[in-house]
């Protein structure tokens, strides 16, 4: 087919891969500009450019879409059979889903109508599911609630995180575009209309949701802290300090003390949830320190018995 593909970070790079390695002709690749980033906040030019430009496939980076009449004109040329969105970041406007033969497909990271939103994967985590998977679909003018095509499922381990798992889904869901595309064109597959009642939301990740609040129970605040990698993190604060914990997990045995308030047992680390189970920190960062490890933090008396998680 002749496709025009958009999409920016990593996770999208897999499916332009695939597309191609399946005879798939990418007449054009959409994707957001190059933005700063960093400490020196240097140009970051997106995953999906890179590769792109590696494969010789002209690539442009509107800054706006929905009013933009020269890239009208430019797809209107092109006449692609598909347009494939696959984490792009921006809302696909109506001359867009109109445009092409087999419409806007979607490869989104849930199993749908499960975490709609620009945050399927951390929530997943977050909430403390089990599974997740990917969902191939036809956009429309909502938010991911256009029609499902196919779908695979995913396990989420224990300590699975976020950010270990969108290089997983995003490797799922590659096969899965090209799989859609070959079923719409041989006409075995249609889109199935998602049942509302079972929608969820996954909104955009704020600062605040990394805020710990120690009244809730720990498998919660351990479930929160893997979703939530590697942005916004865990994080509390402690004496007037931010203190972000980098890496936590749940303590073997049940350990006394008020919950929110930080223990110190040796080189150990902990603090009891709302539900009376505890916490070991394990790797952390205090305001005007470098990360380290809780047992150097402790020698530096950055952290002391007694100290409260501020929530």
């Amino acid at each position: 087919m002749r496709l025009v593909f958009c999409g920016t970070p990593a996770f999208a790079v897999p499916t332009l891969q695939a597309l191609r390695s399946a005879g798939h002709r990418i007449e054009l690749v959409l994707c957001q500009p190059d933005r700063p980033s960093g400490r020196g906040l240097a140009l970051t030019v997106p995953p999906v450019k890179q590769a792109a430009l590696e494969a010789g496939i002209e690539v442009l980076q509107p800054e706006k879409v929905r009013t933009n009449a020269e890239l009208q004109t430019r797809l209107e040329a092109i006449q692609p059979d598909a347009i494939i969105v696959v984490a792009y970041g921006r809302l696909i406007p109506r001359w867009m889903l109109d445009l092409a033969r087999y419409g806007n497909l979607n490869l989104h990271g849930s199993l749908l109508p499960k975490y709609r939103g620009a945050a399927p994967i951390q929530w997943a985590v977050a909430n403390g599911d089990t599974v997740t998977g990917v969902t191939t679909m036809l956009l429309d003018e909502g938010m991911d609630t256009g029609g499902t095509l196919l779908r695979r499922e995913l396990p989420i381990g224990p300590a699975d995180t976020a950010e270990e798992l969108f290089p997983r889904l995003a490797e799922l869901g590659a096969p899965l575009m090209v799989e859609t595309l070959a079923g719409l064109e041989s006409g075995t597959i249609e889109a199935q209309k998602q049942d509302n009642s079972l929608a969820t939301a996954a909104p955009m990740l704020t600062r605040d949701d990394g805020r710990i609040d120690p009244a809730r129970s720990a498998q919660s605040i351990y479930d929160r802290w893997r979703g939530f990698q590697p942005w916004p993190g865990a994080w509390t604060a402690v004496r007037g300090k931010k203190l972000t914990l980098h890496r936590m997990v749940p303590a073997p045995t049940a350990q006394k003390g008020k919950p929110g308030i930080f223990r110190v047992d040796g080189d150990r680390l902990l603090f009891t949830a709302g539900d009376g189970a505890s916490l070991e920190v394990t790797e952390l960062q205090l305001e005007g320190k470098r990360r380290m490890p809780a047992a150097d933090l402790l020698r530096g008396h950055g952290v002391v018995d007694g100290d409260r998680l501020d929530s």
